[in-house]
């Protein structure tokens, strides 16, 4: 797996653990799957830990643990689901103030969405990053600068840089 965030490609200091016994066991700080969450905290209460999460989630099931996963790894199962960038905005707006990692195959074209929508990082596997280097996605990020949405990214969106341009045209 490759972790990109907008500098570039980082190290991963989270390590995907399947189970309790691998989560213990972890090198590192384990990232582990929601339905083992609850065990987890009470067997090694103030730990650090990530959780993951799919896209799918309500943000009600969420929102008990936001303040003790340090990293949120909401997992897409393909690129043409977008259920994960709601899902990221909604944790965002709830207050979550550590990393929030997408995880899963997207692409290129997708990481100025990603990173507007709260993303800190994506989770690539590696037969993504051997189609779509981290170049092209470092590249990608910076030909896309415009969005459609409000409230997303940073700026105006384009209908609100159309409404301001129709405003400041009228008499």
């Amino acid at each position: 797996m490759t972790v990109i965030t907008k500098k570039g490609e980082i190290a991963d200091a989270y390590v995907r653990a399947d189970t309790l016994e691998t989560a213990f066991e972890a090198d590192g700080i384990p990232l582990i799957p929601a339905s083992l969450v609850d065990e987890y905290v009470v067997a090694k209460p103030g730990t650090d830990f990530g959780l993951s999460v799919p896209g799918s989630m309500p943000i009600e099931d969420l929102v008990p643990y936001l303040a003790q996963a340090s990293l949120i790894a909401i997992e897409f199962p393909g690129f043409s689901d977008g259920r994960g960038f709601s899902l990221a905005r909604r944790v965002k707006r709830e207050g979550f103030a550590g990393r929030l990692r997408a995880s899963g195959p997207l692409i290129a074209d997708q990481f100025t969405d990603a990173l507007q929508c709260g993303f800190d990082e994506v989770e690539l596997p590696e037969t993504m990053t051997n189609r779509q280097p981290v170049q092209q996605w470092m590249e990608a990020k910076d030909t896309i600068t415009d969005f459609y949405q409000s409230g997303y990214g940073e700026g105006l969106s384009i209908l609100e840089k159309r409404r301001a341009a129709r405003k400041g045209a009228r008499p």
